[in-house]
């Protein structure tokens, strides 16, 4: 009997390895948040100001350098077989925001992703090889970095969603902190969606050792904490979050589920297997809100967000999603709202479609409500009024002016003949 029941099991164990077997990684697209940072600024009170920071604020630590080498070095091993072991500027492509901190991140991830060997090493007392980064003016950006503002639906959104009930309710529980970090920093406004940065400010300082000021205790760091995640849902959820996300992270949506479309399809010309994204936290959870992923938290330095696409022999494709956050564990496998684990392509497709906007400068126009049509009626009507009115003045003035005795038939003076020279 248990010789029956190993050898159902080893039965087992072969037909699902082979059926994995079957599966074919074909194409990766990452996208991830850059590493550890100084604070993008100092509140007005703040003892320590940017000539503390030895780059100034905004950029990337040593720290930060060493979680993205990190992180490339997970991608070298866990990409070990599908990516060549040396560089090859046909199979991968990385792109940046233009920011120092991402520009960067994405350097030191592609030193642990592809450390040169053989012919690559130009120097042999240094490890490392120049690899490409493309990014675009952050004036241009339009792919990676949100919220974007240019988008006057979005900011109604966001007005309408400040008086939302959720809204009004976590302003009441947190006024006192709101309160508290308004006198203390001296911000002239401090509120839910702005008291982020205090709390961000902070942060850095203490992962920094640098001494917090006799206010700032456990539990202010906690609400500030509650309020910095908050602000991060009122972004993109909270309310209306469909709609947010085709004006926000549903564009960068959009073009990785048109690239997984694409890359789909058989093609031995193809040779691109690994597109690679370095952006901000704004950007991962604009994205996995998008995917109705968004756990709510802000997206720790150096998260990733993975997706994997995998074709069959049979020719189908599904779709895998990854998300790590942890350094310490293997990425979290994520579950598509309606799909598989391991989502077919088409499922997948179907799925985002709703969050992915057609036509994003028309979606992103107010809504008239139909007050312009309103309107138009309102000035067509005027105008009626008003040329019937200089008619009927007109047709007064010309009577008036018509001799007593002459109102039937008069003679008609010719114009040329009657001119006075």
């Amino acid at each position: 009997m248990v010789a029956a029941s190993l050898l159902f099991l080893l039965t087992v164990g072969s037909v699902c390895g082979e059926a994995a077997a079957e599966k074919t990684l074909v194409y990766v697209t990452v996208l991830f948040r850059h590493g550890d940072r100084s604070p993008v600024k100092a509140y007005p009170t703040d003892p320590h100001q940017e000539a503390d920071w030895p780059q100034g604020f905004g950029q990337l630590s040593q720290e930060g350098m060493r979680q993205h080498l990190n992180l490339g070095t997970f991608l070298r091993n866990r990409y070990k077989g599908f990516l060549k072991e040396s560089y090859d500027r046909h199979e991968i492509s990385v792109r940046s925001t233009d920011y120092d901190r991402t520009l960067m991140s994405a350097e030191a991830n592609l030193a642990g992703l592809y450390p040169p060997s053989g012919q690559q090493v130009f120097t042999p007392t240094l490890i490392w090889q120049p690899i490409p980064v493309h990014t675009v003016p952050q004036s241009e950006e339009r792919l990676l970095s949100f919220p974007r503002s240019d988008c006057p639906r979005y900011l109604q959104l966001m007005n309408e969603t400040e008086h939302t009930e959720e809204f009004l309710n976590v302003t009441t529980t947190y006024e006192d902190i709101i309160e508290l970090v308004r006198n203390k920093t001296g911000l002239n406004k401090t509120n839910v969606e702005t008291v982020w940065s205090v709390y961000d400010t902070l942060f850095c300082e203490s992962r920094h050792n640098m001494s917090a000021p006799d206010w700032v205790t456990p539990e202010v760091m906690e609400k500030l904490q509650v309020l910095k995640d908050f602000g991060f849902q009122v972004m993109f959820g909270v309310y209306k979050q469909q709609e947010k996300s085709r004006l926000q992270g549903g564009v960068l949506l959009g073009e990785i589920v048109k690239n997984l479309s694409k890359m789909a399809a058989p093609d031995p010309k193809q040779k691109l297997k690994f597109m690679m994204l370095s952006a901000h936290d704004t950007t991962v959870a604009a994205l996995q809100a998008s995917l109705n992923l968004f756990n709510g938290r802000q997206p720790p330095y150096a998260s990733c967000q993975i997706f994997e696409l995998y074709r069959d022999d049979n020719g189908s494709a599904s779709v895998s999603l990854l998300y790590r956050n942890d350094s310490t564990v293997e990425p979290y496998p994520l579950h598509l709202p309606g799909c598989t684990l391991d989502c077919p392509l088409e499922d997948f497709v179907r799925l985002t479609k709703p969050y992915i906007s057609d036509d994003r400068d028309k979606e992103c126009e107010l809504p008239s409500d139909g007050r312009d049509t309103e309107v138009i009626i309102s000035l067509a009507l005027s105008g009626c009024l008003l040329v019937l009115l200089i008619a009927l003045l007109l047709g007064v003035i010309c009577w008036q002016k018509e001799p007593s005795g002459s109102r039937g038939y008069h003679h008609v003076i010719n114009q040329e003949v009657g001119e006075e020279s």
